[in-house]
């Protein structure tokens, strides 16, 4: 009988031994699989929109001038905004 109890305890040992390392490789194979999926998703995402362009010089321009002939602006507060404008 005790060759019979080795042989079943050795069996068992086995047995353990490669659900325990069957179940490490799942657990890791299921990690990588994730982190490829993360990535995947990562990389689908849409761009950021582009920046706004850049007003228009000339447009700011003839405001400029719009509010300078209605007496809004002064004529230096006309040409600061101008150079500041121009600057740009």
């Amino acid at each position: 009988m005790p060759g019979l109890m080795r042989g079943v305890a050795r069996t068992a040992m086995i047995a353990g031994t490669a659900t325990a390392v069957s179940n490490r490789v799942s657990r890791r194979q299921a990690g990588r699989w994730a982190a490829q999926d993360q990535q995947a998703y990562e990389q689908q995402a849409p761009p950021p929109p582009p920046a706004a362009a850049p007003p228009d010089k000339y447009t700011a321009l003839k405001q400029l001038a719009e509010l300078k002939d209605q007496g809004v602006l002064t004529e230096a507060e006309f040409a600061a905004q101008k150079q500041i404008i121009l600057s740009t």
